[in-house]
């Protein structure tokens, strides 16, 4: 499929998206989000596929914000259906069996930083700014934002940003846990596909089970995520690779999975 504001490239079993409005710094558009989900879903039934890694075109932006020149004269039910979209979309990334890595580039504002939160791992460049500012227009964040942001990084560091409307540096993100590395810009991509190659390696069942746990702990006190952990596991022992991993183990050779 053609996009108007993607590039989807792939290489084995990674796929790359890019944000591609670098004159917008990559603002996210209702076509952008509309495009975004077509890739995801496509993706996710993609079973060659195991990691997918998005970033921004261009050198200044991961994703600037949603598009505040499409949002500006929005009535109630617009901004309404506009911000269940942009969650819709993050949900499939966050719910997906790929795992996600946001490669955040430059500037990841508004749904910009929810767009990095709803991923798996994130990446940032030395130059790269995280924030929600959308206090600053009059609105809050509208694509997961109050949600994800809060789990990341806890309640008041999170209503901090939301209300000051401040930006902060990928030091400090790293600093909150919002990132898992820092890197020079020119090496993110590098570091990216390090990352997804490594895990592209594993399991596809078994990559997918172990992130299905982990979005349960989430939103699940211990005793009963231990239940569904303690399932999960034990489904581990239905598949090929499970037998493939320990043998190769116990062998003192490298595992070579077939994903079943």
């Amino acid at each position: 499929m053609n996009y108007n504001n993607l590039i989807l490239n792939f290489e084995n079993e990674i796929a790359i998206i890019k944000i591609n409005r670098p004159k917008a710094l990559n603002a996210l558009n209702k076509e952008t989000l509309e495009e975004l989900d077509l890739a995801i879903t496509d993706l996710d039934k993609n079973d060659k596929i195991k990691t997918v890694i998005i970033s921004g075109e261009g050198k200044k932006a991961f994703v600037a914000g949603a598009d505040i020149s499409e949002m500006k004269s929005m009535n109630v039910k617009e901004a309404k259906d506009f911000s269940l979209l942009g969650n819709q979309v993050f949900n499939k990334i966050e719910n997906s069996t790929k795992i996600f890595i946001a490669a955040v580039n430059g500037y990841a504002l508004g749904g910009g930083c929810e767009l990095a939160l709803a991923c798996d791992i994130r990446i940032a460049a030395k130059g790269a700014k995280f924030g929600q500012p959308e206090i600053n227009l009059g609105i809050i964040p509208g694509f997961g934002g109050t949600q994800r942001l809060t789990k990341v990084i806890g309640k008041s560091q999170a209503l901090e940003l939301i209300l000051t409307g401040d930006n902060i540096d990928a030091e400090e993100a790293k600093i909150l846990k919002l990132v898992n590395q820092i890197v020079e810009v020119e090496d993110i991509m590098e570091k990216a596909k390090l990352i997804a190659e490594k895990i592209a390696k594993k399991s596809a069942p078994i990559i997918s089970t172990a992130k299905e746990a982990v979005n349960f702990a989430l939103e699940h006190p211990s005793a009963e995520g231990s239940k569904f952990e303690a399932n999960l596991f034990s489904t581990c022992f239905s598949t090929k690779d499970q037998k493939e991993g320990m043998q190769a183990f116990l062998n003192n050779r490298k595992a070579d999975f077939k994903n079943e």
